[in-house]
């Protein structure tokens, strides 16, 4: 039997453990409010950030913006999708070898577009569609100017897919372009990029009795990566519609195998241009460019203005005139008197205006000519001569 003193004692200890399991309970508790749980609040906390309202609660006068990112992955595959079944390779065979360039469709007729130095002198033409298709083509028309040339094939309606041409006036520099063709043969190659510049002027392929090439303007500059087998092919918005055709590249010294450097600028033909020429060259196989038998600075530096004593540094200073062309006919005159500089003279007139829109350099002046004017229109010029401006209608002729 146990005695009272040992049931004493088990009534104690009982009591004992009963207040330190209450405490432990407690202090386990605290320790839950005070020590974040490593595992589990880690994973709350996360998905708070990532479902958070786009409001705080009632009662909070503050709203938070979550901004909205648009997906492009998906855009530009889409338009890969669309546009390239339309773009095409180009074979070209002469009597001194063969080679490779792009193009694209331009309508069901069967008319492709593509650039004159790779079908203008060709003998032979074959024209390979994305969908496996060859065919040959037949050259019907080209412009060396503007270096463009279009090539009739005969193939199917519901084998052809026509590119939509957007209006070039309204492509913006920082817009996004992508470029599609065969650079080195590596057909269906997409590139992408933005517009770096509008209004470019590069020389044309056409050259005056003195060994002088013409002019052709209104180029768009692009960084989208543009290399030898390009040449044709277009230079897309993101809606699919062509902005330009690729023209060139500037190269700069020579790589390791010796082949000249893409500097990663390139150059294509407004669309604006293509809807100006295109359909001349399909109705009457050639285009006929407005001529003024001048030839200007492109642009005027500090130094060159106070040379020619030039009350300002905007305009197109006139340094050559033509005799017997349309320049020289309407009285503009150029430079005659040596400056300090080389092959500069003074006393030329400088164009500020054409038609009453202020010009900044001559290929502003080229640009607004060949897309306002044909031979045989007057265009009028603004000029600054000896201080005095005056007005110079101009009956434009033909580039011989």
């Amino acid at each position: 039997m146990q005695t009272k003193q040992q049931k004493s004692i088990k009534i104690v200890l009982l009591v004992l453990v009963v207040m330190i399991l209450t405490t432990a309970c407690s202090f386990s508790a605290l320790a839950d409010r005070l020590i974040p749980q490593t595992s589990n609040n880690t994973e709350a906390t996360a998905t708070a950030e990532l479902t958070a309202p786009t409001e705080l609660p009632a009662g909070n006068d503050s709203t938070l913006i979550v901004p909205q990112y648009a997906d492009l992955s998906g855009t530009l595959e889409a338009l890969y999708q669309k546009v390239s079944p339309g773009v095409v390779s180009i074979q070209f065979f002469t009597s001194s070898g063969e080679g490779q360039g792009s193009g694209f469709v331009l309508d069901k007729q069967g008319h492709i577009l593509t650039n004159y130095h790779v079908a203008g002198e060709a003998e032979n033409l074959e024209v390979h569609f994305a969908s496996g298709l060859k065919v040959y083509g037949t050259l019907i028309g080209s412009d060396i100017d503007s270096d463009l040339a279009v090539i009739k094939v005969d193939v199917p309606e519901d084998q052809l897919t026509p590119l939509p041409l957007a209006d070039s006036d309204t492509a913006l520099v920082g817009q996004t372009v992508v470029a599609i063709g065969n650079p080195f043969g590596l057909s269906g190659s997409m590139t992408l990029g933005i517009i770096s510049a509008r209004g470019r002027v590069l020389d044309s392929i056409r050259q005056t009795a003195t060994g002088i090439y013409f002019s052709a303007g209104d180029l768009i500059q692009t960084d989208a990566l543009i290399n030898p087998g390009n040449s044709g092919g277009p230079l897309l918005n993101l809606n699919g519609e062509v902005v330009g055709v690729n023209r060139a590249i500037q190269t700069s010294g020579t790589t390791l195998t010796g082949e000249a450097a893409n500097t990663g600028i390139g150059f294509a033909v407004s669309s604006n241009i293509v809807r100006k020429v295109v359909p001349s060259l399909i109705a009457n196989g050639s285009y006929d460019y407005p001529y003024l038998g001048m030839s200007s600075l492109n642009s005027l530096s500090l130094a060159i203005v106070e040379q020619l004593n030039l009350p300002q540094s905007t305009g197109a200073y006139v340094t050559d005139i033509v005799p017997g062309g349309p320049a020289d006919k309407a009285g503009l005159q150029a430079g005659s008197t040596p400056t300090q500089i080389q092959g500069l003279y003074s006393g030329g007139d400088l164009i500020i205006a054409v038609d009453d829109h202020p010009i900044k350099e001559f290929s502003e002046l080229l640009t607004y000519m060949v897309l306002n004017k044909q031979p045989g229109d007057v265009i009028n010029f603004t000029v600054l001569r000896n201080g005095e401006e005056i007005t110079l209608p101009v009956t434009l002729d033909k580039r011989p």
